[in-house]
């Protein structure tokens, strides 16, 4: 019986020197993915990697074993061994892990609840995975049923409103940090992707200028800086831009470190000792941590804009409770179809394991009955297999009567007393102890 299991860490869980080690470049995901389900008794894949959670979300025939497969190859990924990253990981089965996908794209596990981006970045990994042929009949249903979710969430729901995010977060930070007055500040973006553009936006509403820098994607940086009214320099000119800027946010896809300590120490003695904030919006960080010790130097990462998501998790509270009552709602449909995939072949399984307990009976007590007439062994065989049937007519009965929200717990218990998992044979089974018929 195939089951759903999502193995993963977040920014609840892992810090970010954990996280940034985990994430799958979208150029190689589709080559992950395909090595995941190459794993014995994994059959489909999905994997969704942001800067704030790394989580894979898998269908396969025994749990606990996928799950220390999929826990070694995370560790793997990391390049650290299983035992120091086994505690910022979690996992969770089936409808509990249906339920942690819908909070997730229904913005409720995010840093900043109610963000919209994680819809788009949920749908992205469901693409992706489409592309590389790793999804199936239960992880459609599962990623289609979580965006059909998120969307009513925010339909039904005022949990993102003011279009809150991480950049938006990062900007009211260097408000703070800074003062009110951000008009008045240089501001420099590394990166030209959604979220600097979504950091340029924030800016923008507070009357700030940017100038963005970009390596790879020079012609966006340049689109984004006309949108926005702001200007877009080469990397190379990055170090004179570093001396002149206030505030830099970097939110680059580098998976290398772009800003280093001993660079910016040449940056800051060029700037006569006039403070720079320095907020690295990016998983892997762009911008080495050791920069946080040189002076004049403020240095924020993702993990360091908690306080300023507390306010906003307060202002939340009442739509996130509406939320969570939309998710409970599209879970228990969820759990009805999972249920109904599972009656038949739980059925089958049932009355296979008892008619295997009857012929096993049977053998076992076969040189025990010479004196039998092949009548009288019709009628043993024939009373065995009543007791068996009258023995199972009532929980069938039962099973075929279960609620739809019921039905797949109900069925995981019955599955695990009666050993029909995937794996478990009659002849695996202890034999029953029997005492020879008397004459």
């Amino acid at each position: 019986m195939s089951e759903v299991l999502v193995v993963g860490a977040s920014h609840k869980t892992a810090p970010i020197a954990i996280r940034e080690r985990l994430v799958v470049s979208e150029s190689r995901m589709e080559d992950f993915l395909g090595e995941l389900v190459a794993e014995p008794g994994v059959h489909e894949a999905v994997a969704i990697s942001t800067c704030n959670r790394m989580e894979l979300y898998v269908v396969v025939s025994d749990p606990v074993e996928a799950e220390s497969a999929i826990l070694a190859r995370l560790a793997r990924q990391a390049g650290i061994r299983p035992t120091e990253l086994v505690d910022g990981i979690y996992s969770l089965r089936n409808c509990d892990a249906a339920r942690h996908l819908y909070r997730v794209t229904s913005g409720l596990e995010s840093m900043v609840v109610g963000e919209a981006e994680v819809q788009g970045q949920v749908k992205r990994a469901y693409e992706l995975a489409l592309t590389a042929r790793t999804t199936g009949p239960l992880s459609n249903k599962l990623f289609r049923a979580a965006l059909a979710t998120g969307k009513r969430v925010r339909t039904q729901t005022a949990i993102s409103a003011g279009h809150a995010s991480v950049a938006s977060v990062a900007v009211e930070l260097a408000r703070d940090v800074i003062g009110d007055d951000l008009a008045t500040r240089r501001v420099l973006i590394i990166g030209s992707g959604e979220t600097a553009e979504l950091t340029a936006r924030a800016l923008s509403d507070q009357g700030v200028t940017t100038i963005f820098v970009a390596n790879r994607r020079r012609e966006r940086a340049i689109a984004l800086a006309q949108r926005f009214g702001g200007g877009s320099v080469s990397f190379d000119a990055l170090p004179a831009e570093l001396e002149r800027s206030d505030i830099v946010i970097a939110s680059t896809a580098s998976p290398h470190t772009l800003l280093g300590a001993e660079e910016l120490a040449q940056v800051m003695q060029a700037r006569g000792g006039r403070p720079l904030l320095l907020i690295d919006l990016a998983v892997p960080r762009d911008i080495d941590h050791d920069c946080k010790a040189l002076p004049g130097v403020s240095l924020y990462d993702v993990d360091d804009l908690d306080a300023q998501v507390k306010r906003t998790r307060m202002v939340r509270r009442a739509e996130a409770r509406k939320a969570e009552g939309i998710v409970e709602e599209e879970i228990q449909s969820f759990a009805g179809w999972l249920g109904t995939l599972e009656v038949l072949p739980t059925l089958a399984a049932l009355r296979a394991h008892g008619d295997a307990l009857v012929d096993g009976l049977l053998a076992e007590n076969e040189g025990r009955w010479e004196s039998l007439s092949e009548r009288d062994r019709a009628r043993v065989e024939a009373l065995a297999r009543a007791a068996v049937n009258r023995l199972l007519h009532e929980p069938t009965l039962r099973v075929k009567a279960l609620e739809p929200d019921q039905r797949h717990a109900r069925l995981q218990l019955l599955r695990e007393l009666f050993g029909l998992e995937e794996g478990v044979h009659a002849e695996e089974s202890a034999p029953a102890e029997v005492r020879p018929l008397r004459p």
